[in-house]
């Protein structure tokens, strides 16, 4: 029985347990205060009881002096006649009633009540008599009091005056005994709650006290185990016992006895994985992957470190790793390198290093502070690879790209002076061609054609000679642009007062839409440029009587000029050559209209020569192109937004 409850015990939970510890002297105090309840109010009653008895004393005292009085006052009165001797008697008369109706509702001994009975009965007697004696006539005469009927009622009045007081003196006695006996027993009572309270708070302080020794002894011992179990924990010892008790401690026993065998298998997975990591760092052979300790002395090598700088691990740990770093710089780069790491947590760095053998090559080195989990510097990491053939690629992409932009600006000049020995003919013969048609009565129908031929042969030459100068002057960076705000309204009604002669020739209606009254910050030159090439484009290769739309769209930044057509749109597999010099996408074979393929690219390059961009939007299988140029927005300040 004792081990089934020692085990409940055990298992009880800690909370249940100091409930109980807390529970019990508090179960004992409210039963001591329960009890001293009870004891204080027998001992309040028996005072009450007292007091009663004190109270009915008083009143019966009182009855006796008030009946003595009004005896006393109405033989004055026969006596002298005077009315002030009655006093007494009216006085008694007024307060007898409520008196002795006092008595009858606190007496509760059955001796008192019965003398009480007695007493009202003789107290209407006196109180009739006297009443009759101070009614009689011959009021302070000498036959006042000699009168035979006066004298027969005083005998009388005196006969129940002296029954009443031997019942008076009587209950008084009563009372008297009533009232030792009622101290006596408060006196027990006062008695017994105080040895009750001394009692109970024994009780209580010996519960409580055993209560506590009780679950700390059991806490304290078996806490003390679980800081044994810790330190043999910490030691890296295992846990063999565990605390078979249900409560927080049994479960935090087994909690670290688990904790033990994880430990103890994560410590194991640690070192496997360590020691691969270890066989992975010391097998990698592109990077050298070494470390430092604070002073920047080689505490670890790697095969891959080996490789690259020519040491052996045995040759350079413990050496400092300015030893890799020319002698010009061993004194300068190491440790500004070193305290930018400790500084910043990491530093990348590119230059020469020198091998064993002396050999210099370029590497990128990435240094990386170490510290614990208190933030204190333990050393650095030290990554290095050799990228020397990745410089000398980057020296000779530099050359190509110097040698690229010599070409390109030999081909600029080359057009340019092309153009202007191609131009200079070009407007002689334009010239004399001009001249001849002067006299056009005097030609011939085929002379005329010829002539005709010879002037749009040669305007169009002057357009692609003009075209090609423009790409060149803009791949060059000599075309000069201006930026500044514009209006799009007027800039639009430019475009479309320029370009009506052709789309009236065409029967082609050119719509504006969106929000036209935008800025933007461009060059007006060039975006009128770009919006009549599009605007050409798109009129000479949709059909007649068609619909161009320029549609404007302001955003927060940015505004786009959209030209619409309804012609038959760029097939998917062309989109990307559009903006490409001279390509011309088949169009003369099946549209039949001449043209050099350079307007679209010219078009690019003037739009991105002012922060602009211009693109092809596809319709989603709906006929027609659109082309989108898209322009930085003016604020109103006249800066860019």
């Amino acid at each position: 029985m004792g081990r089934r409850v020692a085990k409940a015990w055990s298992d009880l939970g800690l909370g249940a347990k100091g409930l109980i510890v807390v529970a019990l002297p508090l179960a004992i105090l409210l039963a001591g205060i329960g009890a001293l309840h009870l004891s204080g109010r027998a001992e309040a009653e028996a005072e009450d009881r007292v007091r009663l008895t004190f109270a009915i004393q008083r009143d019966i005292h009182e009855v006796h002096a008030l009946l003595a009085e009004a005896a006393s006052g109405v033989r004055g009165y026969r006596l002298t006649g005077r009315r002030a001797f009655l006093e007494p008697y009216v006085k008694a008369e007024a307060l007898l009633p409520t008196t002795l109706d006092r008595l009858r509702r606190t007496a509760r001994d059955p001796e008192i009540r019965s003398r009480l009975a007695r007493v009202d009965a003789l107290v209407v007697l006196k109180r009739e008599g006297l009443a009759q004696l101070a009614a009689m006539p011959g009021a302070g005469t000498s036959a006042g009091l000699e009168a035979p009927d006066v004298a027969r009622a005083l005998v009388a009045n005196k006969a129940v005056l002296d029954e009443l007081r031997a019942e008076i003196d009587a209950m008084q006695r009563r009372e008297a005994e009533l009232l030792e006996q009622r101290r006596a027993r408060a006196d027990a009572e006062r008695r017994r709650t105080w040895i009750l309270t001394a009692v109970m708070a024994g009780i209580g302080l010996l519960g409580g006290l055993a209560a506590a020794q009780l679950l700390f002894t059991g806490i304290v011992r078996r806490v003390r185990g679980l800081e044994r179990d810790a330190e043999r924990l910490e030691r890296g010892e295992p846990l063999d016992r565990a605390d078979e008790a249900q409560d927080e401690i049994g479960r935090l026993a087994r909690r670290l006895v688990e904790a033990s065998e994880l430990l103890r298998s994560r410590e194991a997975a640690l070192r496997e994985g360590e020691e691969r990591y270890r066989r992975v760092i010391e097998g990698v052979r592109d990077y050298g992957i070494f470390a430092l300790d604070v002073d920047g002395r080689v505490v670890s090598w790697n095969a891959g470190a080996e490789r690259i700088k020519g040491w052996t691990a045995d040759e350079i740990l413990g050496r400092h790793f300015s030893v890799f770093y020319p002698a010009e710089a061993r004194d300068e780069t190491p440790p500004r390198l070193l305290e930018i790491a400790r500084r910043d947590g990491r530093v990348e760095d590119e230059g020469w290093r020198v091998r064993r053998d002396g050999d210099r090559f370029w590497a990128n080195v990435v240094i990386t502070a170490l510290r614990d989990g208190a933030g204190t510097l333990t050393g650095f990491s030290k990554v290095t690879r050799d990228v020397t053939d990745r410089r000398r690629a980057e020296q000779a992409l530099g050359q190509a790209r110097a040698e690229a932009e010599r070409a390109s600006r030999a081909k600029s000049e080359f057009l340019s002076r092309m153009s202007h020995e191609l131009r200079t003919p070009l407007t002689a013969i334009l010239g004399f061609n001009q001249l001849t048609g002067m006299d056009r009565e005097a030609l011939t129908e085929d002379q005329r054609h010829a002539v005709d031929q010879i002037a749009k042969a040669g305007g169009h030459l002057l357009a692609m000679i003009e075209e090609v100068l423009d790409i060149a002057r803009i791949e060059a960076g000599g075309h000069a642009l201006a930026p500044e705000p514009l209006d799009v309204r007027p800039v639009l009604d430019d475009v479309r007062n320029l370009i009506a002669p052709q789309a009236q020739e065409a029967g082609v209606e050119v719509r504006v839409t969106g929000d036209v009254d935008a800025r933007v910050l461009a060059d007006r030159r060039a975006v009128v440029q770009i919006l009549l090439n599009l605007l050409s484009n798109a009129i000479k290769y949709g059909p007649a009587s068609a619909i161009v739309t320029l549609t404007v769209a302001a955003g927060t930044d940015r505004v786009a000029i959209e030209v619409t057509d309804q012609g038959p749109g760029v097939p998917a597999e062309m989109v990307d050559r559009l903006f490409t010099p001279f390509d011309r996408l088949d169009a003369e074979r099946w549209s039949g209209v001449q043209g050099s393929g350079l307007g679209l690219a010219l078009s690019r390059g003037l739009a991105e020569a002012q922060s602009g961009r211009l693109s092809y939007a596809s319709r989603d299988g709906r006929p027609g192109a659109t082309f989108i140029l898209d322009l930085p927005r003016s604020a109103p300040n006249g800066g860019q937004s």
